[in-house]
């Protein structure tokens, strides 16, 4: 595989939904971190081949949402422009479509990304309640309508929340907080061991803020002119201790997972340029790093929280790389159990014999990951969880450690509701 460069990128705060609408949708969010982006090039905007948008939830009135993007940041009519969506992975499928797009020669230079407002995920009406309304609206006299109404009950009115629709696995009945209880099970990760995780993960974000490893980051400014320069999910309060006092909301009985140690519904975008080595050289770029290789996996839908493990695996081998030749592994934070899932996932000989099928060279070969390596500037338990923009934070974020470290490997990696897993193996040029 050639060689694919990471020109920028840039991403929006997260913003934690509070319950009610954000101040964005999910094309401002795109908009506001592509515009800043795209000022400090090189090259027209409408020198684009593409551009690729990942969201799992687009409105419905920007449901080409990669189009309306394109567009608003002065693309040009020409641009083609198109919108993709793998549940979490969203955003990574868009760098993986535009990655794969450049290797077949198709495009030479591309915007690519993910966003989602998941505070605007909307309330939908219940099959009742719609049938009732068709019923209503196909009524032709007053006598037909005095008949509808009278069979109209309250409880039609009762919203349906599109986001748990969303977030529960149609197959397996199972909530992806249900599916980390699963993972810890499993592992024999304990609460305690949960919340000590969630909390250094807000920890490493405030450290990172201090030594300046978020600048990425672009601000937004809202209609009122309201500045939002940072992720305000990030607690400067979060430990154990406070954590241990939160009620599990998955496994009301005997589970561990809590609001505090999984991800934040969030509203946030991030969008990267990626090019080829011609494009390069005729812009006169200077590459931030590149993608060397990607990896879609699949599992039970009920541990999907491992995914990362099924796809970073093969494709680390593919390479003739181990966990310990990577100087950053950056894997989504959609749970603390499933992220501590996935180390011990590695660490177990029995998981990678009988689950990934390594056998005994494949799995020393592999070796172990260095756990100072991992996540260094925490995850979305304090970031956030925008889901078709994670992806992408996460690629963007690898490879702005391999520059700062100077380190040459970097992978980054999610886990995809439904019982995927999505990775790419970034290296610094």
């Amino acid at each position: 595989m050639k060689k694919i460069y990471v020109i920028d990128g840039a991403r929006t705060p997260f913003l934690k939904a509070k319950g009610k609408l954000g101040p964005f949708s999910g094309g401002d969010l795109a908009v506001g971190c592509a515009r800043a982006l795209l000022a400090r090039q090189k090259f027209s905007p409408t020198l684009f081949d593409e551009v690729i948008v990942g969201a799992a939830m687009p409105s419905a009135d920007e449901a080409n949402i990669g189009r309306v993007v394109s567009l608003r940041v002065g693309c040009g009519d020409k641009v083609p422009a198109w919108t993709v969506m793998r549940n979490c992975a969203s955003g990574l499928q868009a760098l993986d479509s535009a990655y794969m797009n450049i290797v077949a020669g198709k495009s030479h230079l591309v915007l690519a990304g993910g966003t989602d407002a998941m505070s605007h995920a909307p309330l939908l009406f219940s099959a009742a309640m719609t049938n009732w309304l068709a019923d209503w609206y196909s009524a032709k006299s007053f006598g037909q309508r005095a008949s509808v109404a009278v069979k109209f009950r309250p409880n039609y009115l009762a919203p349906v929340i599109a986001i748990l629709k969303g977030l529960t696995d149609p197959i397996v009945k199972l909530s992806m907080g249900q599916t980390a209880e699963i993972v810890a099970k499993r592992f024999g990760i304990t609460r305690q061991m949960m919340d000590q995780f969630a909390a250094e993960s807000h920890l490493k974000v405030i450290a990172g803020r201090a030594a300046g490893h978020y600048a990425e980051i672009v601000p937004l400014i809202d209609e009122r002119g309201n500045v939002y320069q940072e992720d305000d999910g990030v607690r400067t309060d979060s430990t154990p201790e406070r954590l241990a006092k939160l009620r599990p909301v998955f496994d009301k009985v005997y589970g561990n997972v809590t609001a505090g140690n999984s991800s934040q519904v969030t509203d946030g975008a991030a969008m990267l340029i990626l090019a080829s080595e011609e494009a390069v050289w005729k812009y006169d770029l200077q590459p931030l790093g590149a993608i060397i290789d990607s990896q879609w996996s699949a599992l039970d839908p009920a541990e999907m929280g491992l995914g990362p493990v099924h796809a970073i695996t093969p494709m680390l081998l593919r390479n003739n790389l181990g966990l310990n030749d990577l100087d950053a592994l950056e894997i989504n934070e959609a749970f603390a159990a499933q992220a501590l899932g996935c180390l011990s996932a590695w660490e177990s000989n029995d998981y990678c014999k009988n689950v990934l099928g390594l056998d005994d060279v494949a799995i020393a070969k592999l070796g172990n990951i260095d756990k100072t390596k991992f996540n260094v500037d925490g995850g979305a338990i304090a970031i956030g969880h925008p889901i078709g923009a994670s992806g992408a934070r996460v690629v963007l974020h690898a490879l702005k450690t391999l520059k700062r470290t100077g380190g040459k490997y970097a992978a980054a990696s999610l886990c995809i509701g439904g019982g995927q897993g999505g990775a790419m193996l970034l290296t610094r040029v």
